[in-house]
């Protein structure tokens, strides 16, 4: 873990409205240092009652410490372990992709969970890699980073999950993630969180995509009192792709906030993000998305959406697409919408005989399924539809 100094001062993090990217999740009374950070729980025998993925087979963990090291093949280790035995990896690439921020500064210095996922030149790793975090310590914080390498021509599949131990258990979680793809290297990401809805979540994201690279990411949002959550990917080599599905569901009072932002960098990349979220009591949703196109990116494609659908009369969604293009032959789209659930399908399907429970369950199903279908069939979609199925019954109940 990270050396813990109780004399570093901090950066100021956000304190009023009007600060970038904090307009809609002001902090207010939030006192981030006042949870004095803590290691997680062992996964291993952690309660897995709020784990998304508990059931999907065939997945590898981290290597334990004590296991000799080899010298051939991915290096999987937590990344305490990875920085005694990897200096040289993780002096090269810890910190090299995310931007320096406030939150970034207190991982930085209170990290106490992690883990590295290393892929050589030139390996695909056929099983999916497994990677877990829990916060169990009330009143604690959670400073937990991934970082994921993959060199020039590597594949890999990383599943990546947040949650707590408990139902009841307070506290702060402050995630980094950082995600290399090398040239013509293709990484599918598995991001999901389901702290309980008693905690905070702060989340810093970024991936970058050499040419040919082939990122495809997937981030789940369920928990969380309130959640903020960065999410960045830079297009920065020729032919760089990135594919960003997101997806959110919450009820009574939650708050999530996810910042996304597609950096084309380089020419003839592409990128697609689609977020879609069903909201339920008086829980309020934002998503910001920012396409970026730098001067040289010529022959950018790309395109985002938000589609946000409301249950109760007194959710709120706040769906805000935005361009920022500085080169002249691209083309970019984006589209964002929020609504109720549609009267006439309920009414189609009521007069067929089905119940108003069973009839709105159907339709809300019929919005999600759109995301699902955005992957090939086989383990993630189902494990995502699993995923979605089990939070909108919770939503619902």
């Amino acid at each position: 873990m990270a050396a813990v100094d109780s004399t570093v001062e901090f950066p100021a993090l956000p304190s009023f409205k009007g600060t970038t990217g904090w307009e809609f999740t002001p902090l207010g009374d939030l006192d981030v240092d006042g949870f004095a950070p803590a290691p997680g729980a062992d996964a291993a025998v952690a309660s897995s009652a709020r784990a998304l993925f508990a059931d999907v087979e065939g997945t590898v963990g981290l290597t334990p410490a004590d296991e000799p090291a080899t010298s051939e093949g991915p290096v999987i280790l937590s990344l305490a372990t990875a920085r005694e035995r990897h200096p040289d990896l993780i002096a090269k690439h810890l910190g090299a992709v995310v931007k320096p921020s406030p939150l970034v500064a207190r991982n930085d210095a209170q990290w106490t969970d992690g883990a590295f996922v290393y892929v050589p030149r030139n390996v695909h790793v056929e099983a999916p890699i497994r990677l877990t975090a829990v916060h169990e310590q009330a009143g604690t914080a959670l400073h937990t980073r991934t970082l994921v390498v993959l060199e020039e021509g590597a594949q890999a599949e990383v599943w990546d999950e947040l949650y707590s131990a408990d139902d009841d258990t307070e506290g702060l979680v402050n995630t980094v993630v950082e995600l290399s793809v090398g040239a013509n290297a293709r990484l599918r990401y598995i991001g999901a969180q389901n702290l309980n809805e008693k905690s905070y979540v702060l989340g810093t994201q970024r991936a970058i995509v050499a040419a040919d690279g082939h990122l495809d990411w997937i981030t789940l949002g369920f928990g969380a009192k309130l959640g903020k959550v960065f999410l960045e990917s830079k297009l920065d080599g020729r032919g760089a792709h990135a594919a960003v599905t997101g997806a959110y569901a919450t009820h009574a009072r939650q708050h999530l906030d996810f910042d996304t932002l597609q950096e084309h960098a380089a020419p003839s990349t592409t990128s697609d993000l689609a977020f879609r979220g069903i909201l339920d009591g008086r829980s309020r949703t934002v998503w910001r998305g920012m396409i970026q196109v730098d001067k040289d990116a010529q022959q950018t494609d790309a395109f985002q959406e938000s589609r946000n659908l409301l249950l109760g009369g007194k959710a709120h969604a706040d769906a805000i697409p935005g361009l920022e293009i500085l080169a002249d032959d691209v083309r970019c789209t984006h589209a964002a919408a929020i609504a109720k659930i549609d009267a006439e399908q309920l009414f189609y399907l009521r007069s067929r005989g089905l119940p108003e429970g069973t009839a709105q369950r159907l339709v809300i199903e019929g919005f999600l399924q759109a995301l699902v279908e955005r992957f090939e069939e086989g383990t993630v979609r189902e494990a995502v539809a699993a995923a979605l199925d089990a939070r909108l019954a919770a939503v619902l109940s």
